[in-house]
């Protein structure tokens, strides 16, 4: 039996541990990207920042904008509203809800 390739490092899933300074690090690169209007990558940075810090209310809410910019509304909400959840009396608490008040209905799962 022939042994396998070598797996490209960067495909290896790396397990998150709470690391609330490497979550900062992506929230900075994902602001970044969402400048500069690339979205997917300013998505997949927040997601990590969410990932290395899941009560990183900033993550979400940035998050949930860039979801918003690619139209992506489920994901946009489940964003919005766990922002909510770890922030809700943040100064735009109100201007959020209002966003998701928007957005349409959830789809029903079965």
């Amino acid at each position: 039996m022939e042994e396998p390739a070598e797996e490209d490092e960067s495909l290896i899933v790396k397990p998150c541990v709470l690391n609330p300074l490497e979550a900062g690090r992506n929230v900075d690169a994902g602001n970044f990207y969402f400048k500069k209007g690339n979205y997917p990558a300013a998505v997949k940075r927040f997601l990590n920042a969410t990932c290395w810090d899941p009560s990183s209310a900033e993550a979400f809410l940035r998050l949930g904008e860039a979801d918003e910019k690619m139209r992506k509304r489920d994901d946009e909400r489940a964003a919005y509203e766990k922002y909510l959840e770890l922030a809700p009396d943040a100064k735009n608490a109100t201007d959020i809800k209002k966003k998701l008040a928007k957005l349409p209905p959830p789809p029903k799962s079965h």
